[in-house]
């Protein structure tokens, strides 16, 4: 029904459904990072407790809306690859590995992305005393972190199964809330203005998930055989982010209790959200 209903609104247009689908999630983001507005103060045991279940609902869509519908693809799809056997799931897991590898890299290229989105800082990290590197770092820091979400909403459009694209975009849609907050958050605590600054820089980060969803839907859309790698290489980078980033900056205030409750949550209602949109 959800299916049938977007398809009525939207069209059958895979790149026009993958833009419909970038504006929810940056409209996702936006709510967010706007809510700094209303909710002047969060707490940390908020922040962390939200932030867990975001880390929950991505780490569901990776397995359920990435990595086991680009395995089902791969007979379809990759010529030589059959459905069963040892080689079936070798092009999603050989793209996941190569996002690890590409956020991972990305990572130490931009040291200080943790301490730009969580507004905490490592041992080991320092962050720039000059005002425009820092926005510029920001900025930087943010694109990598939206990257692949960007891009599996994209890549599920682009792939032509309407349903699972969905429950995939409202899956980032709503990790995108408490993450915009989160940015906001980070952005007044580095120091600049919550009214313009700060809630830009939130917003901002969710928009640059627009053109990455077009990129991943043009990519899988030119060149079928690439969408299992590009499945997997979306779900490795977000499973990347869940623990290099979210996970181990949830636990370290003391709120890895509610950080997991959270997580816990996600995980269900993204599991419903998949089951329940592909009835």
């Amino acid at each position: 029904m959800a299916e049938q209903l977007f398809v009525d609104l939207v069209g059958t247009n895979p790149l026009v459904q993958a833009l419909v689908g970038g504006l929810v999630i940056a409209g996702m983001n936006m709510v967010g990072a706007s809510l700094v507005l209303v909710y002047r103060n969060p707490t940390e045991r908020v922040l962390d407790g939200a932030l867990g279940f975001a880390a929950g609902v991505m780490l569901a869509a990776s397995f359920t809306s990435l990595i086991v519908p680009g395995i089902d693809a791969t007979e379809v799809i990759v010529p030589g690859v059959p459905a069963t056997g040892l080689l079936a799931p070798f092009p999603v897991l050989a793209g996941i590995l190569i996002g690890v590898i590409v956020l991972d890299q990305a990572d130490h290229w931009v040291p200080h992305v943790h301490v730009l989105i969580t507004g905490r800082q490592r041992v080991d990290q320092t962050v720039t005393e000059s005002g425009v590197a820092s926005v510029i770092l920001f900025i930087v820091a943010i694109t990598i972190h939206n990257m692949p979400e960007g891009l599996a909403v994209g890549v599920g459009f682009g792939s032509g199964d309407v349903a699972n694209a969905l429950s995939l975009m409202l899956a980032i849609g709503l990790q995108n809330v408490p993450e915009g907050l989160a940015v906001s958050v980070a952005a007044i605590n580095a120091g600049f203005d919550r009214k313009t600054y700060a809630v830009l820089t939130g917003i901002r980060s969710g928009l640059v998930e627009i053109p990455l969803v077009i990129v991943g839907a043009v990519a899988v859309s030119l060149a079928a055989p690439i969408l299992p790698y590009a499945m997997g290489f979306a779900a490795g980078g977000m499973l990347f982010v869940i623990s290099d980033e979210i996970l181990p900056e949830t636990h370290a205030r003391g709120h890895e209790r509610l950080a997991t409750l959270g997580t816990m949550l996600g995980v269900v209602v993204m599991l419903y959200l998949d089951v329940a949109l592909a009835a």
